[in-house]
């Protein structure tokens, strides 16, 4: 902990940012439960407004689920590049205060702020400035959390949001993490939290009063992970120029894909944006992954590693269509995406290819 506890991390993370944006450039959809992506009929929402959450709107969750469970909820089409401009403005804020700045997406990031250029000792009121800044200039709102590491910081900016913030002071790390519920801890999805409760971990303090050996038998390699996590020791430093490890490009079709002829023609164009944005970055990989979601939104992946590296559309192309081909399909597809993995270059920021949404 010695090392953990002289470091100062912030996490800043926008609330419902996408939905918020919209909220911002329209004015008459302030107040109301907005949904951002879908529809009545088709699509998955990408981000709900508050007003939407309260009637149990999650990201991820499809159109049709949705508008019931909220018959007066808005549909908007994202914007993406409207999200991107807005994140510019707020990571440049982020900047005047320090450069170990490592964004997770366009709405959160990590700061690093133990030796900072404003001089301020106190993380808890650089943080307090940053979110003043992001809503006088911007005109959003953002939660933060403050502690010795990443992990605890995050789990932290999501204690009193929306528009609000916590401090995890270096003594108050482990009692904080044991009366957590463990399903709260970042990086245990909805299985790993159900077999944990199955086992009688229930808390950060049942997690804390297992052995390694413990850990180890009932979940692997990530046993070790929890066993530290829980006590609050994790040294992963801010990295403000992430390696990126595999680049990507898909698509979600209006109309659901039944035959694998259709899906080819959509492959080659997904192959041909993926390789012209690789060879825009000069990179290259060996392993190729299919990614494929049917209409009941379950969703495989297929891969295959290359003796050689490749980012030409063709061989790009052949190999996703070998692996569509590897198995039947177990239902229409309405999304497919090819990535690119192992690569060959050490690129300064992840690069993800979304194309054109349809709904």
């Amino acid at each position: 902990m010695e090392e953990n506890q002289t470091r100062k991390i912030i996490h800043v993370d926008m609330d419902a940012f996408y939905a918020s944006v919209e909220q911002m450039d329209n004015p008459e959809l302030k107040g109301k439960p907005l949904a951002v992506g879908g529809s009545e009929v088709r699509g998955v929402v990408s981000a709900a407004s508050y007003e939407a959450r309260k009637f149990g709107v999650r990201s991820a969750m499809s159109g049709v689920q949705a508008k019931r469970l909220c018959p007066e909820l808005i549909f908007v089409r994202p914007r993406f590049d409207r999200y991107k401009e807005i994140s510019k403005k707020i990571r440049a804020i982020f900047k005047d205060y320090t450069d170990l700045v490592e964004p997770l997406s366009l709405d959160e990031a990590y700061l690093d702020v133990t030796v900072n250029k404003k001089g301020n000792p106190s993380a808890t009121l650089i943080a307090q400035e940053i979110r003043k800044r992001i809503f006088e200039e911007v005109g959003l709102t953002a939660s933060a959390g403050i502690s010795v590491n990443k992990f605890v910081a995050k789990i932290a900016s999501d204690y009193n949001k929306p528009n609000g913030q916590k401090t995890i002071n270096p003594e108050e790390v482990e009692s904080f993490l044991e009366s957590l519920d463990v399903k709260k801890f970042y990086g245990i999805g909805k299985v790993t939290a159900e077999k944990m409760y199955q086992l009688g971990i229930y808390t950060g303090s049942d997690l804390k009063a297992k052995t390694i050996e413990f850990l180890d038998e009932h979940f692997g390699k990530s046993g070790r992970h929890y066993f530290y996590l829980v006590r609050g020791i994790s040294n992963s430093a801010v990295k403000p120029n992430r390696t990126a490890k595999s680049v990507a490009a898909e698509h979600t079709f209006y109309t659901n894909l039944t035959s694998e002829v259709f899906m080819e023609e959509k492959l080659e164009r997904i192959a041909e944006e993926l390789s012209r944005r690789l060879q825009k970055h000069k990179i290259s990989g060996k392993t190729v992954t299919l990614k494929i979601k049917y209409s009941d939104f379950s969703q495989q992946t297929r891969s295959k590693t290359l003796p050689y590296f490749i980012s030409d559309k063709g061989l790009l192309f052949e190999n996703a269509k070998e692996l569509l081909y590897q198995e039947k399909m177990k239902d229409s597809v309405r999304l497919l995406g090819i990535s690119l993995a192992n690569l060959n270059t050490e690129i300064k920021k992840t690069v993800v290819v979304q194309l054109r949404f349809e709904f």
